[in-house]
């Protein structure tokens, strides 16, 4: 009796095993996902897959919605959430002060690559090495801080009486009944073009030239619309993540020397004023660029963070100028009361033309707007995760958060933390910083002002540029206010905002008018 045939194998049985086992991985590996930070309380989806964090990322405002999830499944104001297989999130000051702290023992994560831009060269904030980072801050903190810089404050009020005599000369009329005569202002490309001449001045020593010709010369803004969400959506998955920053797409598409629009344009100009630094007949300047040089960065290095101060200088500090004078606009007691202290500092010979920063300094409104637009609308929204050390691992909420784990500052729900700035965190209301100043030991005023600053990051990794973003601030709403009056056109939509880690805005049209004794 013959037995019967063997049966072969065919490709729909192969394609059935191979399907069986890349099943039971899924399932396996989620499990394991899951239960590697099961203390802690996220989205459904974020227990075992990018999903939930891509969508958010991708729907243009994370900083709303981390905010919203930290309220949802947070345990109070100072939560700790999951918002992905191996990614926390927290809104707790004193945690984003630990994983920073000069000594924390927290590293960073493959989040900082996203944000090379010389594929040659790293930039104090696109490295991963903490001991080149901590050398780049000590060699660079000199020129940011403005102690090697005596023209610092000079650079700005020049950029800054530019755009006042733009906004002048082509949008104020000079009285309310002849508005209809004068064209409509649109302020958010022009706070962009103000802070991008600002640093290209203190960078380069020349200004970009925006303001003069109103427009965005190098296409930085244009190229910042396009690749912002994709690149934010895909940095969310980490092995998408280590293909974005890799040096093989960066060499491919990254920005390179000659491209028409975006960094590439701008690459040269900062090679010609570097080139010059250190050619044979350099001499030594009492500029940014020559505190790094004097301490130490080669010329590779000061290209890089040349390059880097475009974004990390203009970007944020540009949000943070358009969110806090749209507040201000949508708050009429706020806007009279900030007009009211800098007609009353001119009158008394307390403010000079333009203001100094260490005028400002003594305006107690100015500083409480200041400090309210930055903890209500943090102008970085990112994610920039740092890694739970080996092998011991932290604790936090008294749940125990595994080695290798990343943790990211949720900055919208900090910059609201009701235990920090009260009941009425949500409100904007300047007067909030002046009353804490009555408390007897200044602990309240302090800690609010360390938890608002949290905008800027914190210790070891906190930003080398603040004192230059104050600056700005601190003139800015002076040196508009005290000329102008200002009307939002379309107060039911102020704005277009997209936030991708920074925030994409345009469309604020404003109307001007001069105020009494401020023409010409």
């Amino acid at each position: 009796m013959e037995s019967p045939p063997k049966a072969e194998p065919t490709a729909g049985s192969y394609l059935l095993i191979l399907s069986t086992l890349a099943l039971c991985y899924y399932i396996t590996s989620s499990l394991l996902a899951w239960y590697r930070l099961r203390e802690f309380n996220g989205p459904f989806l974020s227990h075992f897959s990018y999903l939930w964090l891509m969508r958010t990322l991708g729907r243009g405002s994370m900083g709303e919605r981390f905010a919203a999830a930290n309220q949802q499944y947070g345990s109070g104001p100072s939560s700790t959430i999951r918002i992905g297989p191996n990614e926390l999130i927290t809104s707790d000051p004193e945690v984003i002060r630990r994983m920073s702290a000069a000594r924390s023992k927290y590293a960073r994560s493959s989040w900082y690559k996203l944000n090379t831009i010389d594929r040659y060269e790293d930039s104090m904030f696109s490295t991963l090495d903490t001991a080149a980072h901590d050398r780049l801050k000590a060699q660079t903190a000199p020129g940011y801080a403005g102690k090697d810089n005596p023209d610092l404050e000079g650079d700005i009020d020049l950029i800054m009486a530019q755009m006042v005599d733009k906004i002048r000369t082509k949008y104020a009329a000079r009285n309310p009944s002849d508005r209809a005569n004068m064209p409509l202002f649109d302020f958010a490309p022009m706070a962009q073009f103000f802070t991008l001449d600002s640093i290209s001045k203190v960078a380069f020593g020349q200004e970009f030239g925006l303001i003069r010709q109103e427009k965005d010369i190098y296409g930085h803004i244009d190229m910042l619309n396009e690749v912002a969400a994709p690149v934010v959506v895909a940095g969310a998955v980490p092995y998408l993540r280590a293909i974005i920053g890799s040096k093989l797409v960066l060499k491919l598409a990254g920005p390179k020397p000659g491209d028409k629009r975006g960094f590439g344009r701008i690459m040269p100009i900062a090679q010609e004023v570097v080139n010059k630094r250190f050619g044979p007949d350099a001499k030594d300047k009492d500029d940014m660029l020559g505190s790094f040089i004097r301490h130490g960065l080669s010329k590779r290095e000061c290209e890089a963070e040349a390059l880097f101060q475009i974004v990390a200088g203009s970007d944020t500090t540009a949000t943070a100028i358009r969110a806090t004078l749209l507040y201000l606009l949508t708050t009429p007691l706020a806007y009279r009361a900030l007009q009211t202290e800098i007609d009353r500092g001119i009158r008394t010979g307390r403010i000079s033309s333009p203001i100094t920063n260490a005028e400002a300094m003594e305006m107690p409104y100015l500083q409480g707007v200041i400090y309210e637009g930055l903890r209500l609308y943090p102008p970085f929204t990112g994610l920039p995760f740092k890694v739970v050390p080996s092998p011991e691992g932290d604790t936090i909420d008294d749940k125990h958060v595994p080695p290798g784990t990343l943790i990211a500052p949720n900055f919208w729900a900090t910059g609201r933390h009701r235990g920090v700035f009260g009941r009425d965190a949500d409100v904007f209301r300047p007067e909030r910083w002046i009353e804490a100043t009555t408390d007897e030991d200044g602990q309240k005023a302090a800690e609010m002002r360390r938890v608002a600053e949290l905008a800027f990051g914190y210790g070891r990794w906190g930003c080398a540029g603040k004192t230059l973003a104050f600056m700005e601030l601190n003139k800015v709403f002076v040196e508009l206010l005290r000329r102008f009056d200002l009307q939002l056109v379309y107060p039911y939509r102020p704005w277009k905002s997209f936030n991708y880690n920074l925030f994409l805005q345009s469309e604020m049209w404003v109307s001007v008018v001069l105020r009494e004794g401020q023409g010409d």
